[in-house]
């Protein structure tokens, strides 16, 4: 039976990013029945909403999605689609894996970032406070963390670090400064880590240490788990360290749902010229065949990405090659078949 799953092509080149790895993802010879559905721009389009009632009834039904990058409309009201398909199915981790690839850039480098998806400072608690005539004088936003959420992603991160046979998770935080929110991520970490000693190594690191860490000595880092801000931060930083965002896939997991994606924006500005970079749709779906439980697909797709950028020196223009996005999309799926 194929697998059902919902897609989401994107705007700006997610049409052409997603065309290449469902291309790359039939060379595997798993099967898929896709239910394609707009959001972004396109369901704005097609619905007049960025995230239609279709869509979302969609994922609900198949709770798998395949997901381009999206543009938020400007202005309207219209809030950002990803941080709404978080909180509409509590994709409570953000998976970011990233691997050396690129010759001559850090060796060695096998990080996978897990940030808590929901909470902190993006829980969107906001507001102005007048000051004198001003009305916006003082703009306060708070950043909401639960024990309870905070439980939920540490653990995620030890039994992920469990399933695929890591030797360490790094628990990254604030909490000399933010001594209430940051202060109770790491009480809950270091509670967490404690069930998993002797199975899984653990680590704390205040987040501006890691942040240096990661550039001198990445290869010392295996799973790093941390709040929303902050993995939104350090997952870019890591991305950069081995070749950019071009590489870089995540995962959305949830109890009821998963939507995996390229974590890049929708670059309109050069949608349509066919030189966009398929690598980190191609990498989601990986992410998404280890999801379903065909690991040996999944380690097919990223095995062949990597030697076709590594041995057959199919490269885009932001690996500093001439490829357009067809051509490596065909070099990978050549290499799988």
């Amino acid at each position: 039976m194929p697998y059902r799953v919902t897609l989401i092509p994107g705007d700006g080149i997610g049409p052409e990013i997603t065309e290449q790895t469902l291309r790359v993802l039939d060379a595997t010879g798993v099967r898929f029945d896709w239910d394609p559905q707009p959001a972004g721009m396109a369901g704005v389009d097609r619905a007049g909403d960025p995230l239609p009632e279709s869509t979302l009834a969609s994922i609900r039904e198949r709770r798998v999605a395949l997901k381009g990058p999206l543009t938020t409309p400007v202005g309207g009201g219209y809030r950002s689609v990803n941080v709404a398909l978080r909180k509409e199915f509590e994709l409570f981790a953000n998976v970011r894996p990233s691997c050396t690839i690129l010759p001559g850039r850090y060796d060695g480098i096998d990080i996978v970032l897990v940030r808590e998806n929901i909470e902190g400072l993006y829980s969107g608690v906001e507001h102005f406070t007048k000051v004198g005539d001003d009305p916006r004088g003082v703009a306060v936003s708070q950043a909401i963390v639960t024990r309870y959420g905070c439980e939920r992603v540490i653990r995620y991160a030890f039994e992920y670090a469990l399933r695929q046979q890591r030797r360490k998770v790094t628990i990254v935080h604030k909490a000399n400064i933010l001594k209430m929110v940051s202060g109770l991520f790491l009480e809950v970490g270091q509670k967490i880590a404690a069930e998993y000693e002797g199975k899984i190594e653990s680590n704390d690191l205040i987040v501006d240490n890691c942040a240096m860490q990661l550039v001198l000595k990445p290869e010392q880092f295996d799973v790093i788990v941390t709040t929303n801000l902050f993995g939104d931060i350090l997952s870019d930083e890591i991305a950069g360290l081995v070749g950019g965002l071009g590489l870089a896939p995540g995962g959305n997991i949830g109890a009821t749902a998963s939507i995996f994606e390229a974590v890049h924006g929708s670059a309109p500005d050069i949608a349509g010229e066919g030189i966009a970079n398929p690598t980190a749709q191609i990498l989601a779906a990986a992410m998404m065949l280890d999801h379903l439980g065909e690991t040996a697909a999944g380690a097919r797709v990223r095995d062949a990405v990597v030697k076709t950028i590594r041995d057959d020196k199919v490269r885009t223009r932001d690996l500093g090659g001439s490829a357009g996005t067809r051509e490596f999309g065909d070099a990978v799926a050549a290499r799988l078949a």
